[in-house]
C-alpha cells in the first residue's frame, strides 16, 4: 500500500489529471518517490526543479499546466484552492526540551517553533507545565496558521505571547534572532536534534546591519528590489520606499543572486522580496543590501534606535 495513499484519496475526489510537485531544496529529493507513487495511480505528474524558499515562492507558472500544485514542507499562506499543502512533520522526543530548562527564568515563558514541529507543542508544554513553567502558545494567524508558528518572515507568534521569556525549539539561530529582536524578550534557542541549547544575543546582528548601513551612506545609486513572486510581492512598500531618495530606482527581480546584483551595478540595493535575503545572505552580496526599516534609517525618516525586523504581515 503507498504511504500517500490519503493524498491520492484526496486528489481523486477534487478531479484532478494533472500534478504538479514543488518543494523547497532540502526536500526536493523526496518529489521523486512521490511522483512515482502518484503515476502509479494514474495521474500525469511534472516537478518543479526551480529553487523554492516558502509558501510565499508558489511555482504559478506550472500550475498553468496542471490542476492542482502539492506544495511541500510549508503552511498555507493564502487561500488558493488550486494549491495544496503538506507540511512534511518532522518529530523529535518532546522530553528533549528538559535540556533548556537550566537556561529559564521563569516562571512564564512564551513557546515558539517552525512549522514542522508544531504538532509537538501540546507534549512539549506539557512537560515544561510540569517541570514548573506557564506556558504560554500564541493562535495561528495570517502567514502562520498554527498555533506557536513562526516564520523567516512573520514573528507574530512570538510578539503575541506578551512574554519576557521565549523558547524556541529548532534548528539553526536564524529564527530565535529574528524572535529577540522582534521582541525584545530573552530569547532561549533548543536544538531538538543536536540537543544544544543557547541565549540568543541580537547585539552582534545589530552591530553588522549598523555597519551596513553606514556603508550604503556612500552609495550613489540605490535598487529598490522588488518580487513579483506570490507572496513576497510588496510593490507599494519599493515604491514608498524610491520616493524617499532621488538616487533610488525600482528594480523587478524573481531569484535574487549575487551576479545578478552584481551585472545590475547598483551600489547598494534595497530588499523588499523574502526578508531573509538580507539577514541570511549578506556575505554573499557584492554590496550592502538593506531592509525597508534600514533604508529609513538611511534616509532619515527612521532612527535606529528605533530599529525593527523586517517582516510581511
Amino acid at each position: 500500500m503507498t504511504e500517500n495513499f490519503e493524498l491520492i484519496a484526496e486528489l481523486h475526489k477534487g478531479g484532478a489529471h494533472r500534478v504538479a510537485l514543488q518543494a523547497p531544496e532540502g526536500l526536493k529529493r523526496r518529489l521523486f518517490r512521490l511522483a512515482g507513487e502518484l503515476k502509479s495511480a494514474g495521474f500525469k505528474v511534472s516537478i518543479s526543479g526551480d529553487p523554492c524558499y516558502g509558501a510565499c515562492d508558489l511555482d504559478l507558472e506550472m500550475l498553468r499546466d496542471a490542476d492542482i500544485l502539492i506544495h511541500l514542507g510549508h503552511a498555507p499562506v493564502d487561500g488558493t484552492d488550486q494549491v495544496l499543502y503538506d507540511i512534511y512533520r518532522m518529530d523529535f522526543d518532546p522530553v528533549v526540551v528538559l535540556n533548556a530548562v537550566p537556561y529559564l527564568t521563569g516562571p512564564e515563558i512564551g513557546l515558539v517553533t517552525t512549522v514542522q514541529h508544531v504538532h509537538l507543542i501540546p507534549a512539549v508544554s506539557n512537560i515544561l507545565e510540569d517541570a514548573g513553567f506557564a506556558v504560554t502558545v500564541a493562535e495561528g494567524s495570517g502567514r502562520t496558521p498554527y498555533a506557536g508558528q513562526i516564520l523567516g518572515c512573520s514573528f507574530d507568534a512570538a510578539r503575541k505571547t506578551g512574554a519576557s521569556e521565549i523558547l524556541y525549539l529548532g534548528t539553526g539561530l536564524f529564527h530565535p534572532l529574528g524572535v529577540q529582536i522582534a521582541t525584545g524578550s530573552r530569547v532561549i534557542a533548543c536544538d531538538p536534534f543536536t540537543r544544544n541549547v543557547e541565549v540568543v544575543d541580537g547585539e552582534r546582528l545589530l552591530r553588522r546591519r549598523y555597519a551596513l548601513i553606514e556603508k550604503a551612506r556612500t552609495a550613489d545609486q540605490i535598487g529598490i528590489l522588488f518580487s513579483p513572486k506570490s507572496g513576497q510581492g510588496r510593490r507599494e512598500l519599493a515604491e514608498r520606499l524610491a520616493s524617499l531618495s532621488p538616487k533610488a530606482t525600482t528594480i523587478l527581480l524573481r531569484e535574487v543572486t549575487p551576479d545578478q546584483l552584481l551585472n545590475l551595478g547598483f551600489s547598494c540595493y534595497v530588499n523588499t522580496a523574502c526578508p531573509r535575503l538580507a539577514y541570511d545572505d549578506q556575505v554573499r552580496w557584492p554590496v550592502p543590501v538593506l531592509t525597508p526599516q534600514e533604508f529609513e534609517i538611511l534616509c532619515g525618516v527612521r532612527t535606529f534606535d528605533n530599529y525593527e525586523v523586517d517582516e510581511i504581515r
